[in-house]
């Protein structure tokens, strides 16, 4: 008489994966004394597309704040976003005043 030997099949068990996300960052519109708020606005629409009544509200809150947290993202698109801002200039009685402040920075949280 032959033996059943049976065999036994289970499942593999696979470790959870949890996606991990990359932290989102902060673009930051620093407070300016030197540009005029008509360019900061126009900068604003410029590089983010935001409604101009956002883009006024966004300035003015840097302006009594010292800044403004102006878009949030991808850090790669925030380091292109920040560059955009910069790549914008002011002049005023024939002299460049350069680029608005802007900064970037990991989001809370």
């Amino acid at each position: 008489m032959s033996e059943d030997t049976g065999t036994i099949v289970r499942p593999k068990t696979r470790k959870e994966r949890k996606t991990r996300r990359l932290p989102p960052y902060n673009v930051i519109l620093l407070n300016d004394d030197d540009h005029s708020m008509e360019f900061v606005v126009e900068v604003l629409v410029k590089v983010f597309g935001h409604k101009l009544e956002q883009c006024i509200q966004l300035m003015f809150e840097a302006h009594e704040t010292g800044r403004s947290i102006v878009w949030s993202g991808s850090k790669e698109v925030a380091e292109l976003k920040q560059e955009q801002v910069q790549t914008f200039s002011e002049k005023k009685g024939g002299r460049d005043i350069g680029p608005l402040g802007c900064e970037i920075e990991p989001a809370p949280g």
